[in-house]
């Protein structure tokens, strides 16, 4: 008999179906994955090492869980994950506002409904989809919300008095009995909210105006914070860390290729923009080196995190600048250049806190300076490092380029240009293309233009060429040129 067909609690009964708490359900079905050797959360990336075994341990522990890091380092999503650690469906009493299983009721509701129709009491099926509730910490939360209230509709409808627990309205937590029930920005809750879960968290009993139910709440939290949120807007109270088992740190990807694949992963492309725009490798890792340089600027508040959602964002505006262009050109594909990087100071503006000396800087200045160090950054991998102070008589791999611009006339680059004439300006200089067949040979045909551009700009960050702002576009040219310019 298929289990969802079971709508009586006789027929459960014959079933053999066995009572297990939420926290055994994720304890059984954990280790179940593990034997079969089989991923516990998936799409979560650079936390297989570190912070899922401690997540995988807590489970194990039946703790509940405090995920404690910065913004945008995939707390919620592993929280929503942890759904999958459940059974498909369970029983619940038909009816029940708080999902009271058939063999182990707890509400005055269910109780009186087996009492009187016994094994005939009708029982309907929740899937684990349904066993996930969340609650965003605000400061105009109240107990009411989370716990419960009286509810004086109730009371009237049914002609019963204030000290008939009947006339209860039950708040999220209840309602979310044998479920997931997670609670974002713990320490934005106030301290007189959080007292209210002490109980819960330990005893497994609540309070409502005065009534003091003894209910058995079968459920597994997890809670996220932010360090700097102990300090800044709140603070989780001391006997409330104490009630929750284990507390987890996340963090940010520690290399350039693990937060690729979550930009990869998580950017949200129009078919035409995947289809007809090529993104040279290089140019997906400035992406997320700008995100590791915003993580070490001094212009930036690193305490209140650089999200992963920067590069994320970066990256959908680095493609929308692309297609952009591409439409204005009536072309029917394009590849990113690095010119295309200036579209993605709004997404970089809205991703990073300043400190005061980056708020005297300037939003929009600080985003163009981070673009800038990671391409100063990834340069060395690419090429030769170049020297801050060399010998009067050395050679260096980049005289003759240097010399081509002493030499030769101003180089612009239009952001308007078709695919035909960027790839033709940037080919008029020779020195350039000399240098790209000597350290990057191997290079892919649609890679050498982008990496053409990314010497240009790397040398005016190595300060032997001068970078002017054009009104659509960007020239290049000697730095002496540009001291006797400004004279």
């Amino acid at each position: 008999m298929k289990q969802t067909a079971i709508k009586t609690l006789g027929e459960l009964k014959a079933s053999g179906y066995i009572y297990k708490s939420i926290k055994e359900e994720l304890r059984s079905n954990l280790i179940n994955l593990k034997k079969e050797q089989k991923e516990t959360f998936t799409g979560v990336h650079g936390y297989e090492k570190t912070v899922i075994p401690q997540l995988e341990r807590a489970i194990l522990s039946k703790h509940n869980i405090n995920l404690l890091g910065l913004r945008g380092q995939a707390k919620t999503r592993l929280a929503r994950q942890m759904t999958n650690l459940l059974d498909e469906y369970i029983p619940v009493v038909s009816g029940s506002e708080i999902n009271d299983d058939p063999l182990k009721p707890i509400s005055r509701f269910a109780k009186e409904l087996i009492a009187e129709k016994d094994d005939h009491t009708p029982i309907s099926w929740l899937h684990r989809s349904e066993r996930f509730a969340e609650k965003l910490a605000t400061p105009d939360v109240t107990v009411a919300d989370i716990i419960g209230d009286i509810d004086p509709i109730k009371a009237a409808n049914l002609k019963l008095s204030y000290a008939d627990d009947r006339v209860i309205h039950y708040g999220m937590i209840p309602r979310a009995n044998r479920c997931i029930f997670v609670i974002n920005e713990l320490p934005d809750l106030q301290a007189r909210i959080q007292v209210a879960l002490f109980n819960i968290l330990q005893e497994g009993d609540i309070q409502i105006r005065g009534f003091k139910l003894r209910f058995d709440l079968d459920m597994q939290f997890v809670f996220t914070a932010n360090p700097e949120d102990y300090t800044n807007r709140g603070s989780i109270i001391t006997p409330l860390k104490d009630r929750i088992g284990s507390q987890i740190l996340t963090h940010y990807p520690d290399s350039i290729q693990i937060a690729k694949t979550i930009t990869q992963q998580e950017a949200k492309l129009e078919k035409n923009q995947a289809d007809n725009i090529y993104v040279p490798e290089l140019a997906k890792d400035l992406i997320e080196q700008i995100g590791f340089e915003a993580r070490e600027s001094e212009f930036v508040d690193v305490k209140s995190g650089v999200s992963a959602r920067l590069s994320i964002s970066a990256y959908e505006n680095l493609m929308s600048t692309a297609e952009l262009r591409m439409l204005a050109s009536e072309e029917q594909n394009t590849s990113v250049r690095l010119s295309d990087f200036i579209g993605i100071i709004p997404a970089i503006n809205g991703k990073i806190e300043l400190v005061y000396e980056g708020e005297q800087e300037g939003a929009a200045s600080v985003a163009e300076n981070l673009i800038n160090d990671a391409v100063k950054t990834l340069f060395p991998t690419y090429f030769p490092a170049i020297e801050k102070l060399v010998r009067k008589d050395a050679t260096t791999p980049y005289d003759e380029l240097i010399k081509w611009f002493i030499e030769g006339t101003d180089f612009e680059l239009a952001n308007d240009l078709t695919n035909k004439e960027h790839i033709q300006q940037l080919d008029y200089i020779q020195p350039l293309t000399d240098l790209l067949i000597k350290y990057q040979p191997d290079l892919d045909q649609k890679d050498i233009h982008f990496f053409k551009e990314f010497v240009l700009w790397a040398m005016v960050e190595y300060k032997k060429l001068s970078k002017v702002e054009l009104s659509e576009g960007y020239g290049f040219k000697d730095t002496f040129e540009s001291f006797i310019d400004g004279i």
